[in-house]
Order: C-alpha cells, then structure tokens, then sequence
C-alpha cells in the first residue's frame, strides 16, 4: 500500500493554524423587578471564561412580565451547542402576562455574548406605554417568594385579557438550583401554556404547573447568622413567608453550621425541595467534622405536608453536637476563621485541642435554598477534610477544596443588575 498520500494529507493538517478558545462573558442573574412601561434592566459582568477549544459563547434571558412587575433569569457562559442567530421567542405574548426569552450563541469573537439589558425582549406585541384597562380584575402576583392562595393585589386588567391566571413556572440548569417563580395575573385566554409548550431554552430547562390542589405550600426563607457562640446557644429560626411548591416537591428545613473555635456560621433554609429515593418524610442530623478541630455539623428534615417546615429555633441541631474540645496549650496553634463572604484573610491565631495535628485552609461553595456562597474555612484539624466528599447537606449543594496558602477558589460570579433604565 502507497502511504504517501495519507502522509501527505497528515502533513497539511500538522502545519493548519490551531483554533484560539474563544472567551466568554460569564455569570448569571435571577431576580424580581417593578418597572414603568418605559424601562428597562440592565447589568454589568465581570467576570470571563476561557472556553474550551470549539466551544461557543451563549446568552440565555427569560423575561416574564405581569403588569408593572417583571422577573428576570440570565445565563451566560460557554457552550458546546452550534451557532444561534439572536433569537427573540414570544411564548405568551400578552395583552397581560408575557414570557418572552432570547437566545444567542456565537464564535465569531471573543466575548461575543454581550447582551447587557432586557430591551431585545420589547417585541412588536409587548409595545412600550401603559396598557389600555379592560373591564375585568385579577390578583396579580409575580414572585419567587411564592404569593398567597389568593394576593391581597388586585389590578385592572388590560383590555383583551378575559381570565385570571395562576401557576408556576420552574426553572433549571446552567448555574441554577430549581427556582419556581408562583404567577397570578391577567390571560388573554384560558389555559395553562404560559411556555407555549417549551420545555428547554439554552442551557435553562423550564416546567408550568396550574393544578395547585396537589401541590403543598411550604415556610420559606432563608437564614444566615455569625458569632462565637453558636454552637452553645440556640438561634431562632422563624418564617414569616410561604410558597407554593412545584408538582411532586416537598416542604424542608435545612440548618448547617461550621465553627472554627473562635467563630462560627449558622446557615439555614426552609422552602421546597424535590425528594430523594428516600421517605418523603425523614430527619437527618449529621457530623460532617468533629473536634478536635473545625465542627460542621447539619440538620435536615424534609416532610410532606402543608407547612411541616415549621422548626423554629436551632436547637434541634445543638442538641445532638459532641462536645467541645478543650485548648492544649502544649500543642499546635492555627491560623482560625469562618467567613460567609469569601477567602479568610483576617486570621486569628488559636490553640488548638489535643489531638489536633494539622492546620486546615480551604473554601466551601454552597448553593441552594436561597443561598450562595463559597465560605472561607481556617482551624485545627484531626485527620480527614470538612465534608468527607458530601456534595449534598439537605437543600443546599455542597463543593469542598482545600488549598495551600497560596491558592485561592474561584466561584462562579454573579451578575450584577446595574438598575432600571429608560427604552429608547
């Protein structure tokens, strides 16, 4: 067999140009606004990413509207998905509620996914100015805090509207943990195809739900609490707010707490969750790290019924804690902290307990629950790591990494919205 000419063609492909990654603009935004019919969102990004090679930059907004209020998801980051035109999809297009979404994927340049406000999704149906009211009224409602069974706000709605709408929208995927956003407001027509049958918009998936007698109402909210005794003395730990689940989710109550001897942080969580392979109705208090050294210790109960998440201090956590170890002063001492907000770089030294060896440096990403975060955690340490490879603590997602002093961990950022702006 001649082989000359397959070494011939491998040696055109040696000497082609190597193809640059393309970076992108990443990060993500997901958030409630009130506007006048002649605003619009804005935001900045700070944060890029050096994709991998043949990878595609993307934008991904959804844009929900109910009257003066409206509720915005981004997403933007790299993506091995092909080449999209700038794609503006009216999935309700009003007079009243409307969800409109844009979707954009390119390569053509670096930081090609620029999209920086939501005025793409001002289309031909969704005019600027204040609607025209028709005769009838509906509660009206857009929140992913969840709304009453029935809102206490009632508006005019606009003419060409004959219903009153409620359901849920969930959405997913890309940086995003499930988020429903519970909607009550005015339809052109009956139904419940607010997505028009969409189930997917770049990287988001997207679900309706409006046959709320199934559905469980949940506590929800989100608790964040610092000090030095928190692992003594119990912490209230109270909602005043609920929220309509999604089909086949359940009510829970998630607590973490770390506590580096000098500080600690108490997290907790109440909302909705869909359950594991287990009991849909369960407790479970775990020891992730024991003293001598850092404590993490959580709590998680998750149940099924109307308003079960109803714990409210943490003593259900502190009660179950292991003792506190006591400070050797003939051992080792360590830098100490616990910071919500990011790497610990105001380190208080501390002695540690006997039986403590090392000292422990790294960050902890959680998110879930209404909360996201990467923690920076400092102390004395035994044996072992923080979670022991637990990448699930109840609501929240859990990542661990330890590092030298050096190293430092980079969190996906998040998008920061630069307020309302006038359409032009």
């Amino acid at each position: 067999m001649n082989s000359a000419p397959l070494l011939a063609f491998l040696g055109v492909l040696l000497i082609l140009p190597r193809i640059k990654a393309l970076t992108c603009q990443q990060g993500f935004l997901s958030s409630e606004y009130n506007l006048k019919p002649d605003e619009h969102v804005s935001w900045t990004v700070n944060r890029e990413q050096v994709c991998q090679d043949g990878w595609g930059c993307q934008d991904t907004l959804l844009f929900i509207q109910n009257g003066p209020q409206v509720y915005v998801v981004l997403n933007k980051d790299c993506t091995q998905a092909a080449d999209q035109e700038s794609q503006v999809t009216e999935h309700s297009s009003g007079p009243g509620l409307s969800v409109i979404s844009y979707h954009h994927v390119c390569r053509d340049k670096d930081l090609c996914n620029d999209l920086s406000n939501t005025i793409p999704t001002w289309a031909p149906s969704n005019p600027k100015g204040a609607p025209v009211p028709g005769g009838m009224q509906c509660p009206s409602c857009l929140s992913e805090n969840g709304c009453l069974e029935v809102s206490e706000t009632t508006l005019p709605c606009p003419a060409g509207t004959k219903h009153c709408y409620t359901g849920i929208l969930t959405f997913s995927g890309g940086y995003f943990q499930p988020t429903n956003i519970e909607i009550q407001g005015c339809l052109a027509q009956e139904g419940c195809n607010l997505l028009n049958g969409t189930r997917k918009i770049g990287p988001i998936d997207v679900s309706e739900n409006c046959n709320s007698n199934d559905l469980v109402r949940c506590h929800s909210g989100s608790m964040i609490r610092s000090g030095k005794s928190l692992s003594q003395e119990p912490q209230e730990w109270t909602s005043f707010s609920t929220k309509l689940c999604a089909a086949g989710e359940v009510c829970q109550e998630t607590l973490l707490l770390i506590d580096a001897g000098n500080t600690a942080v108490l997290l907790g969580s109440k909302g909705c969750i869909l359950p594991g392979p287990g009991p849909q109705n369960s407790t479970t208090i775990s020891i992730h790290s024991r003293p001598p050294g850092v404590l993490v210790a959580s709590y998680a109960h998750v149940c099924s019924s109307n308003g079960c998440n109803r714990v409210s201090t943490s003593s259900v956590l502190l009660n179950a804690l292991p003792r506190q170890a006591v400070p050797d002063d003939s051992g080792i001492s360590c830098p100490a902290c616990v910071n919500f907000f990011g790497s610990c770089t105001d380190l208080t030294l501390i002695k540690c307990p006997q039986g403590a060896t090392r000292c422990y440096r790294g960050n902890m990403r959680l998110i879930g629950g209404g909360i996201y975060t990467t923690m920076g955690v400092s102390g004395c340490m035994a044996h072992g790591t923080l979670l022991n490879n637990t990448q699930n603590i109840g609501v929240f997602s859990v990542v661990e990494q330890e590092h030298s002093q050096d190293e430092e961990y980079i969190d996906p950022p998040i998008i920061q919205s630069a307020g309302y702006a006038a359409l032009k």
